[in-house]
């Protein structure tokens, strides 16, 4: 079951076919080439460098970060949801209040917004692969408190389509893979595609017209982390970035890597190996015939396969979600209401907490 929220003025229609897409492995040369961009990260500070949160590090002169040169491609955004309400492992609407209000003032401006939320039973076949999946995270609690009673799903939605942003929910279905068959879609388009998530699975997607913008906590902002980013972090294409996750793991979806099984086999090793064969399949294809590296290494290829295989299919994102793109999540985004929205949304949060704090304080009375 589609499940899509919309502002009540739009006039939903059909507009494109359902259609993969795929990494492509290509030869890249990154230009030394770069211009100043104002707005990517919102700060009014003098000269710093800012980490990505991935390791490498973005040049900032007066809140101006340099990226390469601009497109004239028209950008549409896509918003992971899910990941922004939580603060560490426990859901917080107000982690979402913050993020949102942040990504709407800074962002993505007028641009078109596509929001994305998990749908019902969304990572049941991930879970039934490895329990482990995401296990770590809370479940909302379907009530805030006895006097605000509702689903935290549905006040999400009501914000988000206040602020004329379409959210799509799609049952058995997780948001990342819903956001990864609709990309595809928006570049045959003929536009640029911004993720806003926090979720490294993302970076598979990574391409001259796929850039995904990052929350900071630590500066208390968001950060574009481009191909650019990505080729000076790892020297190598981001198709090789599933491989490489399949054997160090990812620990904030709960995925353990090949490490506990094979002390030694890290990184460096795992990034060696994939760049020289060119993708986790065909490194293990060869190892099963010759050698391709130390002991450690290829002790670990050929007795963990179906191991690395498992997590392969696990953190790969999927293509063939039935959603179809509509023409209307295209348009300019009308901000008038923005303002307002979030502003009532902050102040009904603060009732909330305030009414949770009472009751708190009944009971231990």
């Amino acid at each position: 079951m589609v499940e899509v929220a919309v502002p009540t003025r739009v006039h939903i229609t059909p507009f494109l076919s359902v259609s993969s897409y795929l990494p492509i492995c290509r030869k890249i040369v990154v230009t030394k080439v770069a211009r100043k961009i104002s707005g990517v990260v919102a700060s009014s500070s003098s000269t710093f460098s800012t980490s990505s949160g991935f390791g490498s590090k973005q040049k900032v002169d007066d809140g101006q970060v340099l990226l390469p040169k601009k497109t004239s491609k028209k950008r549409v955004f896509f918003l992971d949801v899910n990941p922004l309400c939580y603060e560490g492992s426990k859901p917080s609407l107000q982690s979402f209040a913050h993020w949102v209000s942040l990504f709407f003032n800074q962002v993505s401006l007028s641009d078109p917004v596509i929001a994305v939320v998990d749908g019902e039973r969304g990572s049941e076949h991930r879970r039934q692969l490895l329990p482990s999946y995401k296990a770590h995270r809370w479940k909302f609690l379907r009530q805030f408190s006895k006097g605000h009673v509702g689903r935290s799903h549905g006040v999400i939605t009501n914000v988000l389509r206040k602020c004329n942003v379409p959210v799509i929910k799609i049952e058995g279905h997780e948001a990342d893979d819903v956001i990864a068959t609709l990309v595809g879609q928006v570049l045959q388009s003929g536009y640029r595609v911004v993720i806003a998530s926090p979720d490294k699975d993302f970076k598979q997607l990574l391409s001259e017209d796929v850039q995904l913008v990052i929350p900071l906590e630590e500066l208390e902002r968001w950060s574009f982390y481009t191909l650019k980013h990505y080729m000076a972090q790892y020297n190598c294409d981001p198709c090789c970035d599933l491989s490489l996750r399949c054997i160090v793991g990812d620990q904030a979806d709960g995925v353990p890597g090949i490490q506990h099984l094979a002390p030694g086999f890290g990184q460096k090793t795992a990034l060696k190996l994939i760049k020289k064969h060119g993708s986790l399949e065909n490194l293990l294809k060869t190892a099963a015939v010759r050698t391709v590296g130390r002991q450690y290494a290829q002790d670990a290829l050929t007795k963990h396969a179906d191991y690395l295989r498992r997590n392969y299919e696990i953190l790969s994102l999927r293509r063939d979600v039935d959603i179809r793109l509509r023409e209307e999540w295209l348009v300019k985004r009308d901000t008038s209401n923005d303002s307002r929205t979030l502003s009532n949304f902050f102040k009904f949060l603060e009732e909330t907490q305030k009414f949770s704090h009472y009751n708190v304080s009944v009971s231990n009375g």
